[in-house]
């Protein structure tokens, strides 16, 4: 065998090497994708004029004058209580239910568990909508409840309020890594406590919790970070109440300015770019060092459920009424507006009743434009996408290229750059480069820059896959004389399908409902749903608002049970 390898690497030398360039020109294409939004904001906070405004020279005036900007210390405040409140009750509901549907013998785990995770599939703009429609202060359980007992007890217009939303919506994600976490526990621990004497909730709170906080933490500063770059609800109930973060602040002083202050906003996005990539690492950190906590062995078997007795089924109520009330009434009053002209629980059901509102989606050229460009936008952009995210992956896991890890940091990297920070870089960008307006201005740019801000999620969907492969069957190719290519073609891809579907799913789903991107690209004609829902918003189109975002929810449904169904697909870990 030896020798084999030894007259094959003495040929391979003498071939053009057909990878080479391959290699070479993806690596330089993934590189140019994620330092194309950052270098021009970096640049341009460091300049007293527009960045393509030739007379404009260095300074660090920008940062004095972002400091100084009247009530920016009180908007770095709201920023980040959000998103520590946010987090908070993320965490919460998600350990919450990942003990009880993953390690107890709670009636209907399974289930819960599902419907637990369908905000994570939404829009946080389109959930945001949903509460608006059932708890804002027109809501129909708002005006029940006045109609009933008086003044409602809620309101969405505060910190609290759109805490509350954003960590419903950002509950998955804990839920997700704890429960992982939860179901690798030794049992040998817990029945150790059992034998003890301690009881259920005991065990509990002193053997399982303890040994879940490295999942714990590890969601916790992802979402602190997804809160300090929410957009949709504090637009939608902060703004109306003078309460403004970060994420608003940039949006009011950029595209929703008519003048903006390229200074001002380069120099916001890049103090927020800072903090989120400072997150990051702290990530990466905790994530490294979770081994100290690890309990599983060789031997380990299946942790045993916790029996909850008398209280399962009281439990069981607990947790279907948070799902209803969080997750299914919201949703479902939104997509019921849409089939009704006004929505009052005074008002009976079958006197408003009508199709008006999607009528003028398609009576309406802009709201038509944005359904057609948000179908061509995900389904020609997720592929062009895959394929970019596949060979990357197989780049970094399946050759010899000498620049592989900077390529895997690289195609990581934009898990550190919010949404609205990638939309205003990429906007910097098209106007530095000559030439690029047609592109500027058309939905292509809105491909590009989505392409560049999911490249991390679709490598999580296609890199597992690939680490489960034997190096064995690259060997054995090589051994026969094919090059890394036809390697890659003829036997890499064939066992990649599972995994590319579940990439390409991913990325039509995210593609599909992305907003804090496209809000600082889009130009006339390039409108998407995510745009178009927030115009609709502006102008207090409601029944528009709530048609589009039933389209979006129907569409991502139908996504999300094709792939189950068709293809096995799990869309989440």
């Amino acid at each position: 065998m030896s020798t084999t390898t030894d007259v094959g690497a003495a040929i391979a030398p003498r071939r053009f090497r057909r990878e080479i360039p391959i290699q070479y020109g993806m690596a330089a294409l993934v590189v140019v994708l994620v330092a194309a939004p950052l270098l021009p904001i970096l640049y341009q906070s460091i300049l007293d004029g527009a960045l393509y405004d030739s007379s404009a020279r260095l300074t660090l005036g920008n940062f004095a004058r972002l400091a100084e900007t009247a009530g920016f210390g009180g908007v770095l405040w709201n920023t980040f209580l959000l998103a520590l409140l946010s987090t908070v009750v993320a965490q919460l509901f998600g350990t919450a239910a990942a003990i009880l549907f993953g390690r107890t013998d709670i009636p209907g785990a399974r289930t819960l568990g599902e419907l637990f995770l369908w905000p994570m599939y939404l829009s946080a703009l389109v959930l945001s909508f949903g509460w608006y429609s059932i708890y804002g202060p027109a809501g129909y359980v708002t005006v029940f409840w006045q109609s009933m007992f008086g003044e409602a007890p809620w309101s969405l217009y505060s910190i609290g309020g759109m805490a509350m939303i954003a960590g419903v919506s950002q509950a998955p994600l804990a839920y997700l890594y704890c429960l992982s976490s939860a179901g690798m526990t030794d049992p040998t621990l817990e029945e150790a406590a059992r034998v003890a004497g301690a009881g259920t909730f005991r065990t509990m709170w002193r053997i399982t919790l303890p040994l879940m906080m490295p999942a714990i933490a590890y969601s916790a500063v992802l979402n602190f970070t997804i809160g300090l770059e929410l957009l949709s609800v504090p637009l939608i109930f902060g703004e109306p109440a003078g309460i403004t973060v970060l994420t608003t602040f940039l949006y009011n002083i950029s595209a929703a300015s008519p003048r903006p202050d390229h200074g001002l906003v380069a120099t916001a996005a890049a103090l927020m770019l800072v903090v989120i990539v400072f997150l990051v690492w702290l990530q990466s950190r905790l994530l490294g060092n979770t081994r100290r906590f690890v309990t599983l062995g060789g031997k380990a078997t299946r942790p045993r459920p916790f029996r909850l007795g008398a209280l399962r089924w009281p439990l069981f109520a607990i947790c279907a009424v948070y799902i209803l009330l969080s997750g299914v009434a919201p949703i479902g009053m939104l997509v019921l507006r849409a089939f009704t002209s006004f929505l009052s629980p005074m008002v009976p059901l079958a006197d408003v009743l009508t199709l008006e509102n999607f009528e003028m989606l398609w009576r309406e050229p802009v709201y038509a434009r944005s359904i057609t460009n948000s179908f061509i936008v995900s389904l020609f952009g997720a592929a062009l996408a895959t394929v970019l995210i596949g060979m990357v992956a197989l780049i970094v896991h399946r050759s010899e290229f000498r620049f592989r890890g900077l390529v895997h940091y690289a195609a990581l990297f934009p898990r550190a750059i919010p949404g609205v920070v990638a939309g205003i870089g990429f906007f910097y960008a098209f106007a530095l480069v000559p030439g690029l307006g047609g592109i500027r201005n058309s939905i292509w740019i809105l491909v590009i820059a989505f392409t560049m801000r999911f490249i991390p999620t679709g490598l999580g969907a296609v890199a597992p896959m690939l680490l489960q492969v034997s190096p064995d069957l690259d060997r054995a190719a090589r051994v026969q004389g094919a090059d890394w290519w036809t390697t890659t073609r003829r036997i890499m891809t064939p066992l990649m399908r599972p995994a590319l579907v579940a990439c390409y799913t991913v990325l039509f789903i995210s593609f599909f409902k992305e907003y804090s991107t496209a809000i600082f690209l889009f130009a006339p004609g390039s409108e998407v749903v995510g745009t178009a829902l927030l115009q609709a918003w502006i102008q207090g189109e409601v029944g528009v608002v709530a048609g589009l975002a039933t389209i979006q929810v129907f569409v991502i449904a139908v996504c999300i049970t094709t792939a189950r169904a068709i293809f096995g697909v799990r869309l989440h870990g």
